[in-house]
């Protein structure tokens, strides 16, 4: 989803030198939320020695000038799947680390670098990686062109254009991932694009990650997505995948909480994921969701205060941080305590349809890192308060419209999107073809996106909302 707002000016400061960088995580004294204070130590400069060459997909060879360790040691997995990472992972919380560590791990490449990106605007990465080729790195770029082509054409252009090897998304397929490897050694898993003018206010993780598993599976994966080939993507030790493995994880973590869940996401609009936070609410678990304000989600916002979630939102502005991290930490500070932080936002389209990777651990410093900037983030929200009733025609009453339009988003597997448009906001919308049905709610301005499986291409698609029906075909 791009953001809206008017922007601000460019601000950060980005040191580039061979310093070492801390990052410091704000502390908010809430009691319902375990926290702890935790310093990170982050060298990613690559300064000194000359690291061996190493082979595409050879992720067992050592990391070129990896990060300090500031993981510590995971403790042993649960019940719940979250995988030890070895003390392997350490977090970037921005905007305060800034974006020079990820340009220093580019520019310190020996011998290849990977980069997945929904999208490019950054002047600084994309001479880095042009720097790369022409002193002979192997440079690979996936861009995203089902959604945003036109945002990524001018990079895509200069980068063709000075050797770096270049390829778009599949047409048919959001690559909303934001991954880079450098020298099969080191992964960084992000919910930032790097688009520059977003860095100085904008709440964003990345984790950058050593794990032989994760990052093997990562180019593995990376691979495959460049040349077109199919490939269900290896989990590695701790990696979270969509559509793969992205909704059941998400479920896991929150139906397997036993005291908190703290959370952070850019969008709400995956019903299953909305109730299973209410009903962790109603459970007993204290639940805090901090977003920023926009009133497609108001029906999930609603939905959620009503049962007893903490809702705490930023405006859409240009005064206020923008939440577009995407993090979930559950139980902090206790045994069970584990955290997924990645690109995947709380939507049908990003759990069930898109490429993303995150990260799903219990590695104590990264849950602490996270979860005391979430808890930081919750207090400097305002509550949320719902909305006026709307004065809408409700079901069945005179005057309820819609429109319909439909495309096909997967042909071999008979995926269609059904696009409804109604003067009926938070009310069902049902589409049905050829024996197949699916609902879902309107937002705000009385609009869903349907995903529809199963009905042949071409075939009549009938959508009804409260009382209105319109008709459509892909």
């Amino acid at each position: 989803m791009q953001r809206l707002r008017i922007r601000k000016s460019e601000s950060a400061t980005l040191t580039q030198g061979c310093d070492r960088r801390q990052l410091v995580t704000v502390i908010a004294g809430k009691p319902s939320i375990l926290v702890a204070a935790v310093v990170l130590a982050v060298s990613l400069a690559a300064c000194s020695g000359a690291a061996p060459r190493v082979s595409r997909g050879s992720a067992a060879a050592g990391p070129v000038s990896p990060p300090a360790s500031t993981a510590g040691t995971d403790t042993p997995a649960a019940a719940g799947g979250a995988s030890p990472s070895g003390g392997s992972l350490q977090v970037l919380t921005e905007p305060g680390a800034g974006i020079g560590p990820i340009y220093r791990l580019i520019t310190g490449a020996r011998s290849s670098v990977d980069l997945t990106m929904y999208e490019l605007n950054d002047p600084t990465a994309e001479a880095d990686l042009a720097a790369d080729a022409a002193r002979g790195v192997d440079v690979r770029v996936i861009l995203d062109q089902h959604l945003e082509r036109a945002a990524n054409s001018a990079a895509y252009s200069y980068l063709a254009a000075r050797g770096v090897h270049v390829r778009w998304g599949p047409a048919g397929t959001t690559f909303h991932q934001k991954t880079l490897t450098v020298d099969g050694a080191t992964s960084v898993v992000m919910t930032l694009n790097l688009v520059a003018e977003d860095y100085s206010d904008t709440r964003d993780f990345a984790v950058v990650d050593t794990s032989p598993a994760d990052v093997a599976a990562i180019v593995a994966t990376f691979d495959a997505d460049f040349s077109g080939a199919g490939i269900t993507p290896p989990d590695g030790a701790d990696l979270v995948w969509s559509p793969t493995n992205a909704q059941s994880s998400v479920l896991s973590i929150i139906n397997g909480a036993a005291r908190t869940l703290a959370v952070e996401d850019e969008e709400m609009d995956d019903p299953a994921v909305t109730s299973a936070l209410a009903a962790a609410a109603r459970r007993g678990v204290d639940v805090e969701v901090t977003m920023t304000a926009d009133a497609e989600w108001d029906s999930a916002f609603t939905q959620l205060a009503d049962a007893g979630v903490h809702v705490r939102l930023y405006p859409d502005d240009s005064s206020a941080l923008y939440i577009h991290a995407k993090a979930i930490v559950a139980d902090a500070g206790l045994p069970g305590q584990q955290v997924l932080v990645g690109s995947q936002n709380f939507s049908v389209a990003s759990l069930d349809y898109n490429r993303e990777l995150g990260i799903r651990t219990r590695d104590a410093a990264v849950v602490a890192a996270i979860g005391s900037t979430l808890a930081s983030d919750y207090a400097g929200a305002t509550p949320y308060s719902p909305p006026a009733a709307s004065g809408a025609a409700p079901a069945g009453a005179s005057g309820a419209q819609c429109t319909a339009t439909a495309s096909v988003y997967d042909a071999a597997y008979d995926e269609n999107n059904v696009y409804v448009n109604s003067n009926q906001p938070y009310t069902t919308a049902t589409a049905t073809a050829d024996g197949y049905s699916r609902s879902y709610q309107t937002n705000g301005s009385g609009y869903a996106l349907i995903y529809l499986n199963g009905p042949p291409p071409g075939a009549r698609i009938t959508v009804t909302v409260g009382g209105a029906t319109c008709t459509t075909s892909d």
